[in-house]
């Protein structure tokens, strides 16, 4: 069960960054009609993956890992949640951008957004991104008990 609950948390994070990375690519061309649906649809698989990462990220510390107090005297695994939940924050403000925009969208009509609004949608994946890459860092450090 340890490798299979492994495996799912990896396919998970894997998946979370992939629609970020596509969210970042879309949010930079051209708004169409066509790419604000697929916008619709890589924050949709944004957030199943960021939520099936709790549901199996759970049991792993729990069960399956090192226990639950090996994790919760952990700075870098408490960073490392800390920073998954601002980000899981920081994800609202696109997210609503984009579920804002269904109405025009089942009509066949591209959605209004101002520059400004584009661009802080921008900064905040890129912003996402960078997270992600501190908790890899974080994870990596818990893992191994610190800078060892």
């Amino acid at each position: 069960m340890s490798t299979l609950f492994a495996f799912l948390h990896h396919l998970f994070a894997f998946t979370l960054v992939a629609a970020l990375a596509v969210e970042l690519v879309l949010i930079h061309q051209d708004l169409t009609v066509a790419n604000a649906r697929r916008l619709l649809r890589a924050d949709a698989m944004l957030g199943i993956s960021a939520g099936l990462l709790v549901v199996v990220g759970v049991p792993r510390i729990v069960w399956f890992e090192k226990g639950i107090d090996y994790y919760a005297a952990s700075y870098p695994f408490l960073v490392k949640i800390g920073i998954f939940l601002g980000l899981a924050i920081m994800s609202l403000m696109p997210t609503v951008e984009f579920l804002s925009w269904r109405k025009a969208l089942r009509a066949g009509q591209l959605p209004v957004v101002d520059e400004k609004r584009r661009r802080m949608i921008q900064a905040t994946i890129h912003g996402e991104l960078m997270g992600v890459v501190v908790i890899l860092l974080c994870a990596a450090m818990a893992a191994r008990g610190g800078w060892v």
